[in-house]
This record gives C-alpha cells, sequence and structure tokens, in this order.
C-alpha cells in the first residue's frame, strides 16, 4: 500500500499500484497508476487518466483527463499533453465554462513509447507501440509503431529506428 506523504496532493480517489515511487509536489487525482510506476516531482494527472505499470513519468509534466499510457512508457520532463482543441475560458454568453461546455478529447500512448522533454502532445492521437518522439517535439497526427518523430510539428525521421534498435 502506498501512503503520500505531507507534500503530496494525492486524493482518497486515486488508484495506485504496488511498488510505485511518487514524489513529493505532485497533484493527483481520479486517475490509475499502474505498478512499479515512477511519478517525479512537480507533476499532475487529472482524472480518469490511466498510467499502465513500468512507467516513469518525469517532473514538471502535466497529463489531463482522455489520455491513456500503457505499459513500460517513458515520458521526458516537461511534458505537456492537451485535451482540448477550443479552449476558451467562457461560454458565448460570456460566463465561466463548466464541464457540461466542452468535450474532452483523448490521447493513448501505446506500450514502450518514450516521449522526450518539453514535447507537447494534442489531442486525438496516438502514439505507436515503441515510438520514439524527440524532446521539444509538438504532436500534431498519430505517430505509427516504431518510428522516430521530431519537430514543430512533429514529423517523421526515421519509420522503423525503434524497431530495429529495440529488437521489436
Amino acid at each position: 500500500m502506498f501512503q503520500a506523504g505531507p507534500l503530496q496532493k494525492i486524493s482518497a480517489n486515486v488508484v495506485i499500484g504496488d511498488n510505485c515511487y511518487i514524489a513529493d509536489f505532485v497533484n493527483l487525482y481520479g486517475c490509475k497508476i499502474g505498478a512499479e510506476t515512477k511519478v517525479g516531482p512537480f507533476v499532475e494527472i487529472q482524472k480518469n487518466v490511466s498510467v499502465g505499470p513500468r512507467c516513469k513519468i518525469s517532473s514538471h509534466t502535466f497529463i489531463c483527463e482522455g489520455v491513456t499510457i500503457e505499459e513500460h512508457v517513458f515520458i521526458g520532463h516537461g511534458v505537456i499533453f492537451v485535451n482540448d482543441r477550443f479552449p476558451r475560458a467562457t461560454t458565448e454568453d460570456g460566463e465561466l465554462q463548466t464541464e457540461a461546455d466542452w468535450t474532452v478529447h483523448t490521447t493513448l500512448v501505446r506500450k514502450g513509447a518514450s516521449i522526450g522533454s518539453g514535447a507537447i502532445i494534442m489531442c486525438d492521437v496516438t502514439i505507436g507501440e515503441g515510438a520514439m518522439v524527440g524532446a521539444g517535439a509538438v504532436v500534431t497526427k498519430d505517430v505509427p509503431a516504431g518510428a522516430v518523430v521530431a519537430g514543430s510539428p512533429a514529423r517523421i525521421l526515421d519509420s522503423g529506428a525503434c524497431n530495429r534498435s529495440s529488437g521489436r
């Protein structure tokens, strides 16, 4: 069983698997963290997020509602996930938006993928199994399994490098 330290904000509705490491200065609520996963400091993981087992979520990362991360995934420092293509603070009437005023868009990060530091992952994309997203990339489209992508917007640099180097 995991117990939160005094410098952690972990809601009672968070499910944390066995042998996880959760650093101080995190904000977790309504999410599921798989066994043996490490979550660094200054990370926020929102409700309805699922993180698989044996993942590493590095410091200063934001994982918003609608993101599913499968097992053995590496997330670098300062990675940002986005779940709204057209964000607005208010409705057309000028009232502050509520959850009822927008739709959560999803993102899927497949098994064994790696996302480099500072990457931005837009919604409605899948990052394929074993894919590698370069540091600082802005992912706006699906990334094929085993591909290496980089840039803004992210483009495929090699469509199978990760499959060759990892034996997958």
